[in-house]
């Protein structure tokens, strides 16, 4: 398996790859809508044997925190193909990606998800509880990349615009 940046070209194989791990396209037009708007500054894809198995985006967010700017990104999506799904595809995604996140200093990432499933990362559904968000709730996790930040006692989190275009009525 190799991971790298995603490119250009490879534009329609992430689209296939996120329509076929999710079951329809809302997350494959995500991904497209926040390239073309600039709002991703990590897109990864791993490549099994020249095919590319997985992809994973994360994605500009807009985030205060004790009324101080914060520079956070937010995972999603991340989808690997059914037939290389449970394999680690997605665990090395996570883990390169956050590890890059930590390298240009972001300060946290937020996610939507399982929180089983997201705990192992370091994501907690507390640390992102004194943020209003349009997300909050009990699936919505943060991780600290900086060590040295605290739980604020409030905070603002918001993603970029391509995911408030992509909910429908």
């Amino acid at each position: 398996m190799l991971i790298r940046s995603a490119l250009p070209a490879d534009g329609a194989a992430i689209f296939d790859v996120h329509a076929a791990a999710f079951g329809g396209t809302d997350e494959a037009e995500l991904v497209g809508m926040l390239e073309d708007d600039g709002d991703l500054p990590v897109s990864l894809v791993a490549e099994v044997d020249g095919e590319i198995a997985g992809h994973i985006a994360f994605s500009t967010m807009r985030v205060l925190a004790n009324y101080k700017p914060w520079r956070c990104c937010g995972l999603a999506p991340v989808g690997v193909l059914p037939a290389y799904q449970r394999s680690g595809i997605g665990l090395a995604l996570i883990e390169i990606g956050l590890n890059i996140l930590r390298t240009e200093s972001y300060q946290a990432c937020f996610v939507l998800g399982d929180a089983g499933y997201y705990a192992r990362f370091g994501f907690d559904p507390a640390r992102a509880v004194p943020f209003v968000s349009p997300y909050a709730g009990p699936h919505f996790m943060a991780l600290y990349l900086d060590s040295g930040l605290v739980i604020p006692q409030s905070g603002r989190a918001d993603y970029a615009p391509a995911f408030a275009r992509l909910e429908r009525p």
